[in-house]
């Protein structure tokens, strides 16, 4: 067995399963003059309008996906996606922006998008396309919070290894655009939201902060989360000072559930991490590898989950246990980094050199994890792998694997080892495919 280009070919099975196109055409079909969403039937002949919009790496190719289906019944659209994520689309204007740090740009094409939503009358349809990306994409700071004490905030969760449910149930709370207010907006149109999860659990209020989802968090969930990571007093005055008011009960928390503004709204989720994990899984068996997939709610910090995955590939080594070899264990979610070096990489990364150091030594036995993004942390690499021989060829080319996992710096170890996987951007995200391959 190649273990290399096994695991290469399960991955990219993970990424087909992950196509934005297809998710939408699964989920969203023509029957004469009724568009069917789901279980739920509309006919188009009721509409005076159709808007489609949309947030996230992989919403121009959704947009793609409806466009193709609608044509020229779409009147007007605007997509917010990741710089080098657009596509050219004839009726839908796409606009990108900065991610995972919002910028200018991101705010312009959320105020884009509320004007549209508000454009929308009680006759007409409203298509919202959410994927990974579409928190960091549509910042709409709530005053008086300006775009770089927000980008600080987003920088200091990201630093302190905040979860991606924390990360969103605070972007709520400093935002005019996410938790349910776009519904609001858009109320009182007909609102079909169509999700590509990039959240552990698949929770709807937490897919790019639910913009059109009632929202469970609260004002103090938000200020919950500063104060477990110590950030109360390091935030922004203008942060603490929003998070305050709104637990003083000054300002309007997010609609909730049973709000007038979901009264015409569906959502649905057209695409998951469990869809890729299971593509990756039948790609292993075709390849001959007896599977276990231990979860696809993983989570936690990386260097940790890493050694977890290398564990059981030793498991497997030694005892035949949890799963005999030629072995592939199979794991999906997504974890977080703490940053504490000065590096270059992201956690599929880290992953892989982590569990390199773990595996040092052990023949036929390899660790890959890669993002569905095509896009691991602010790096062009979608992930890496290492096998037993990783750390000893980093050390004749004078390079200590302990040191550069230190420094956050895994880009950098693999690129000089060719450990990198780029596949570039795939307009999709599902969060991470991990695997272990045991030959």
């Amino acid at each position: 067995m190649n273990l290399q280009k096994d695991a290469l070919a399960m991955f990219r099975a993970a990424l087909q399963a992950a196509d934005p196109v297809e998710a939408v055409r699964r989920y969203l079909k023509l029957d004469g003059e009724w568009l069917l969403a789901g279980r739920k039937r509309y006919r188009l002949s009721t509409f005076e309008n159709i808007y489609v919009l949309g947030a996230g790496k992989a919403s121009a190719a959704m947009a793609q996906a409806v466009e193709s289906l609608l044509k020229g019944r779409i009147r007007q659209g605007f997509i917010n996606t990741k710089y080098g994520h657009g596509l050219k689309l004839k009726r839908i204007a796409v606009h990108e922006a900065g991610h995972p740090v919002p910028d200018e740009k991101g705010v312009a094409g959320a105020r884009r998008l509320v004007e549209l939503a508000r454009q929308a009358g009680k006759a007409d349809l409203v298509i919202f396309l959410v994927s990974g990306g579409a928190s960091a994409l549509t910042p709409l700071p709530a005053a008086p919070i300006t775009l770089a004490e927000k980008q600080a905030t987003t920088k200091l969760l990201l630093e302190c290894g905040a979860n991606i449910h924390e990360m969103n149930a605070l972007r709520k709370h400093l935002s005019l655009f996410k938790g349910g207010q776009l519904a609001r907006e858009a109320a009182p149109a007909a609102l079909i939201t169509l999700m590509l999860s990039d959240v552990i659990g698949d929770s709807m209020d937490v897919i790019g902060s639910g913009p059109t989802v009632p929202d469970h968090s609260t004002f103090q969930t938000a200020w919950d989360i500063l104060k477990k990571y110590g950030l109360t007093e390091r935030v922004p005055a203008s942060v603490r000072e929003r998070l305050e008011a709104g637990l003083r009960g000054e300002i309007a928390d997010t609609p909730k559930e049973g709000d007038a503004a979901f009264g015409k709204a569906q959502n649905l989720i057209v695409g998951s991490n469990r869809l890729a994990v299971d593509a990756a899984e039948a790609k292993a068996r075709e390849l001959g590898y007896k599977t276990l997939v231990i979860s696809t709610f993983i989570e936690g910090e990386t260097k940790d989950v890493a050694r977890v995955h290398a564990a059981m590939a030793k498991e497997v080594r030694a005892s035949g246990r949890p799963v005999k070899a030629p072995a592939c264990i199979i794991s999906g979610g997504e974890t977080t980094v703490t940053i504490k070096g000065d590096g270059l990489g992201g956690r599929s990364q880290e992953f892989a050199l982590a569990g390199a150091i773990e595996i040092a030594g052990m023949r036929d036995v390899l660790m890959l994890s890669g993002g569905t993004d095509g896009t691991d942390g602010p790096t062009d690499a979608a992930g890496a792998f290492a096998d037993g021989s990783t750390v000893s060829k980093g050390l004749s080319k004078g390079l200590v694997a302990m040191e550069y996992l230190n420094r956050n710096d895994s880009y950098h170890y693999f690129e000089a080892l060719g450990g990198l996987i780029k596949t570039g951007p795939t307009r999709t995200n599902v969060m991470d495919v991990r695997l272990v391959l045991v030959g």
